[in-house]
């Protein structure tokens, strides 16, 4: 090649460098911002990937916590409408005067404890289905469970304290199906931190109860 002919293709031989080194440094940044963004779209899809799974387990806890309430407060219905089956059969006992127990003949002394029987027996299956009876004499006032019917003076108490119970309550698991009715002291020693006792709200199924 004469010296003419490489004069003339150096020009474009550094053009044509110059133009592939233009191109090699677009290529590193494009593939630079290709990084970032992926590195950006990864980070994104993890937060939603954690956010999901979070999700999930609030439901998986919730759902969880459904079906055991389900399990333990389904019969709740079905025990509050016993009760007052269980309450009258209290009252058929509770009406025998003591001198008819004594003088009965064998038959209504078996009629009186096939009655016992029976509410003790439905006593029993409320309980294996978690309703508890509350009888809380003696116990300190809880409005949660116990409705203040009326305060009775009694200074060897100290105030707040259940020393009647006109109607006992039952309670399914941590609810209550029917509260205590009861009779509250006053007048006597005040308990530790304790509250003024008021009356409890008006229970309209334990009122057609009693």
């Amino acid at each position: 090649m004469s010296d003419q002919a490489k004069d003339e293709r150096m020009p474009e031989d550094m053009e044509a460098t110059q133009a592939s080194g233009e191109r090699a440094e677009g290529g590193v940044d494009g593939d630079y911002e290709a990084l970032v963004r992926l590195l950006k779209e990864n980070e994104e899809l993890k937060d939603r990937a954690l956010r999901v799974a979070a999700e999930m387990e609030n439901l998986r806890r919730r759902t969880a916590r459904d079906v055991q309430d389900a399990r333990a407060y389904a019969v709740a219905n079905f025990a509050r409408d016993m009760l007052s089956v269980s309450d009258n059969l209290r009252r058929a006992l509770d009406a025998i005067p003591a001198e008819a127990k004594a003088a009965g003949d064998a038959g209504f002394k078996s009629l009186i404890e096939g009655v016992d029987l029976t509410e003790r027996a439905m006593l029993s299956a409320l309980e294996r289905h978690g309703v508890k009876k509350l009888a809380p004499e003696g116990e300190k006032f809880d409005p949660n469970f116990h409705q203040a019917m009326f305060e009775v003076p009694n200074p060897e108490v100290p105030a707040g304290t259940v020393v009647q119970v006109v109607q006992p309550g039952y309670s399914i698991g941590e609810r209550v199906l029917r509260p205590a009715m009861v009779g509250v002291a006053k007048g006597g020693p005040k308990a530790a931190a304790e509250a003024k006792v008021e009356p409890g709200p008006v229970n309209e199924q334990a009122e057609k109860d009693a």
